[in-house]
């Protein structure tokens, strides 16, 4: 089924807006990467890699558009740790599968890593993503994403970029 699915026009714009999001992020382009989400979207780092309840689940990460605008804020400000001398990026999504499909969205899961640069120092890490993306001809937009660390339950060494 997933095969078929991959041919499906809802599907590849999803994917595409995924890959957008990535660059978005490798860039530090933290204000477009905001435009993403949609008003009520909810970005979510879980620590317990099980959990579906994330709002009753301690997160190391548990934003709306509120705590977004503020994480961006600190990013930007320079006056941060994760802002000062931020590091480098370069991440690759692949491997989807799809969850769902509708007309006006799909749930997609993937997979993330991430390489990070600072200080003469690399940092690779791994994540099971999931994104549920809303379809709008006026702009796709994400609901949610959910970054499920492999090391989640571990010491994360993630300042200076957003996953």
């Amino acid at each position: 089924m997933s095969e078929i699915l991959f041919t499906d026009e809802r599907v590849v714009r999803a994917i595409s807006l995924i890959w957008s999001e990535a660059k978005l992020l490798d860039d530090k382009n933290y204000p477009e990467w905001q435009e993403l989400f949609t008003d009520d979207g909810i970005y979510v780092v879980p620590i317990d890699p099980e959990t579906e309840d994330f709002a009753s689940s301690l997160n190391m990460v548990y934003d709306d558009k509120r705590m977004r605008e503020m994480r961006v804020e600190r990013m930007m400000q320079g006056f941060s740790p994760s802002a000062v001398a931020a590091a480098r990026t370069v991440r690759t999504v692949s491997r989807f599968t799809v969850e769902s499909v509708s007309d006006s969205e799909v749930t997609l899961k993937s997979a993330q890593i991430l390489s990070a640069y600072k200080r003469n120092h690399f940092d690779t890490l791994g994540a099971e993503l999931t994104h549920t993306i809303v379809l709008d001809e006026g702009g796709d937009r994400i609901k949610l994403k959910v970054v499920r660390l492999i090391n989640s339950e571990e010491a994360v060494t993630a300042s200076g970029y957003l996953l």
